[in-house]
């Protein structure tokens, strides 16, 4: 299982999500794939994003249940604590480096 959210995403790659997954909001993308397919669908954001920003979220064998990646210009950033991957976040008006 897996889900796509896109903020401010173009309209060329909210279509190119709605090929492969079903989009349960605006925005928000499910699906089940292989990790490989997954993989390519996450190429497919991180190539198509421009200005907006994104998260893919999967079940994967970790002691959450589940990983995540993010993109974009986003106050929100991973970060491994001991094992555990977090969130973080940057002070308001900060940008990622």
């Amino acid at each position: 299982m897996m889900v796509v959210v896109i903020s401010n995403g173009p309209p060329r790659l909210r279509g190119r999500l709605a090929a492969w997954l079903v989009e349960v909001r605006a925005g928000v993308y499910v699906g089940n794939y292989s990790a490989r397919t997954r993989e390519m669908i996450w190429a497919q954001v991180e190539a198509g994003i421009d200005g907006g920003d994104g998260v893919m979220i999967w079940k994967a064998a970790t002691d959450q249940g589940y990983d995540f990646a993010t993109i974009g210009r986003n106050r929100r950033m991973p970060a491994d604590f001991g094992g555990l991957k977090l969130v973080s976040f940057f002070p308001q008006g900060h940008s990622k480096p």
